[in-house]
């Protein structure tokens, strides 16, 4: 079933043109990579996607609903979740704090989305009363996915999860990424870490200069030559 269809979109910066034409898919039970060099637009493919920015051209629809012109907060009770890149948690609230404003569009679910994402994170079960801001980046990474969760999101987006973590993080980060779809949330993932990314992946577009340029199974691009010289380090 089709999750998400983004047909033509044509994005602008000013006199910048960001997006020129892109269309892609996510079905249910995906997860699907956006891989591409820094500046390719695959953030602002995800901000407009999530009503953060907006197309002047085209069409994306959610479940079959058009959400061209949606707002973004109306977005997270539609059952799409962003997790933007940097992370962005409230810095100046605690662990449990951010969860909760996480299920503001789910207050019957607030309990048991906590206990949820601490048996995904149990780390953050236990630093669950301690400042955001005084956690490590893989802690704040960990705590921004469970707060997009707490909206029991049926499709999350996710800008670069693996920025700035170490190894052990970053292989942790990915194993959760795919529990999440084990459990029945569709993933379309923005990632520097293309290797990893198509490792995990269904299915991959890359991103060059604002465009589509290939398109396919993530195993059959992992061995593409051009992307192996291009993003690989092959």
């Amino acid at each position: 079933t089709e999750m998400l269809k983004v047909n033509d979109i044509n994005v602008y910066y000013g006199n910048i043109h960001a997006l020129k034409g892109i269309s892609l898919e996510v079905h249910e039970d995906e997860i699907v990579a956006l891989i591409g060099a820094n500046g390719a637009g695959k953030s602002t493919t995800l901000k407009t996607i999530s009503g953060l920015m907006h197309s002047k051209t085209g069409s994306i629809t959610l479940m079959n609903e058009d959400i061209s012109h949606a707002d973004a907060y109306k977005l997270v009770s539609k059952g799409l979740a962003h997790v933007p890149e940097g992370r962005r948690v409230f810095l100046h609230m605690t662990v449990l704090e951010n969860l909760e404003m996480g299920a503001y569009t789910q207050p019957g679910y607030t309990k048991d989305g906590i206990a949820d994402v601490f048996e995904r994170f149990p780390r953050l079960k236990h630093r669950k009363n301690q400042i955001a801001g005084t956690l490590s980046g893989g802690e704040q990474q960990m705590l921004a996915m469970g707060r997009a969760l707490m909206s029991k999101p049926k499709i999350i987006v996710m800008d670069e999860p693996s920025m700035g973590l170490s190894p052990i993080f970053v292989s942790n980060i990915f194993d959760i990424i795919q529990t999440i779809r084990e459990t029945g949330t569709t993933v379309l993932l923005v990632e520097q870490n293309a290797k990893k990314a198509l490792s995990i992946a269904d299915r991959a577009y890359v991103l060059e200069t604002g465009k589509i340029s290939l398109s396919g199974k993530a195993s059959d691009l992992i061995n593409d030559a051009s992307v192996k010289k291009a993003y690989l380090g092959e």
